[in-house]
């Protein structure tokens, strides 16, 4: 009777066991996590690459300009002059006279985006990156690869350039 009931016990646990390990996991691929990934893994620039992982989660700070915490222009001014050798100016205002306006269609790696969230003068920047994402310091979340697209950005968004 022992041998019986040990039988069906492994059998049983084996069952439970195969069951397990055969499950299949599916991930949704139309995630925005899933994009803004897409996005850091389509870049050209791997020196890009390993710059925005090295800074993402970076809190926000006013005026800031290292990892104890940077804000949006500071963070575009150090990208711009590591990575293209650009020295743009501080504030993203004057970063914004200083790049050459180019259509959100003809974006490319590197460019930047302007927003103006609080009336008519710009006060954010973000570096566009491929398929509609950008990397900015957002006031919220910190070094952030976002959605250009997102309705959000799109109220706001004033100005698109080139610094070549």
């Amino acid at each position: 009777m022992k041998l019986k009931n040990s039988f069906w016990l492994i059998l049983i646990l084996s069952l439970v066991l195969t069951a397990c390990g055969s499950r299949k996991y599916s991930v949704k691929n139309d995630t925005k996590a899933s994009k803004a990934a897409n996005a850091m893994s389509n870049l050209k620039s791997k020196q890009l690459y390993k710059f925005i992982t090295d800074w993402t989660g970076v809190k926000y700070r006013f005026g800031g300009l290292d990892k104890s915490g940077i804000d949006c222009s500071g963070f575009a001014y150090l990208l711009e002059k590591e990575i293209y050798g650009v020295t743009l100016p501080r504030i993203s205002r004057d970063q914004a006279n200083f790049v050459k306006r180019k259509n959100i269609d003809d974006l490319k790696e590197g460019d930047l985006v302007f927003f103006s969230f609080g009336g008519n003068n710009v006060d954010h920047v973000g570096i566009y990156l491929n398929n509609g994402f950008f990397v900015h310091a957002s006031t919220n979340r910190g070094v952030i690869v976002d959605d250009l697209s997102l309705p959000a950005y799109q109220r706001v968004l004033v100005k698109s350039g080139s610094v070549n």
